[in-house]
């Protein structure tokens, strides 16, 4: 399998958090979070990433209810996939993202217990590095 970097997104309203990783070592790292409303200054943010990190495809979460129904901000994240791929005409995947958040929380205080949790460090990019992983560990290997 040839070595590819992904970045991955979990898609909020206000952040969104952000984290890579590469098909070979199918290991993520939280990466950072993006804090604005401001749907251009998030997309040049984004775009500065992908200048920096060159991925061969990029990953969002798509939440979903706990019966795996669609509600209001699943439409949004889908929208944000269907607007990254426009705009980087990169291959995006989607991944379900039920319970990230939860998995996230539970990770910050794993850290925190451990004293390795940064203050600068946010829930958010936790999301999007288990969304990533789940990734990984989804595709199928050569």
């Amino acid at each position: 399998m040839t070595a590819e970097t992904v970045l991955a997104f979990d898609f909020g309203e206000r952040r969104i958090g952000v984290a890579v990783g590469n098909t070979l070592l199918r290991e993520a790292a939280a990466l950072e979070v993006i804090e604005s409303a401001n749907s251009e200054q998030r997309f040049a943010r984004i775009a500065a990433l992908i200048g920096e990190w060159q991925p061969a495809r990029l990953v969002v979460g798509i939440p979903l209810s706990v019966d795996g129904s669609e509600h209001a901000v699943t439409q949004r994240a889908t929208r944000f996939a269907n607007q990254l791929h426009g705009r980087t005409r990169l291959p995006v995947e989607r991944v379900d993202e039920r319970y990230t958040s939860l998995e996230a929380e539970s990770l910050r205080r794993e850290l925190r217990a451990a004293g390795r949790w940064r203050a600068s460090q946010g829930v958010d990019q936790l999301a999007a590095q288990i969304i990533l992983q789940s990734y990984f560990e989804a595709i199928h290997v050569e």
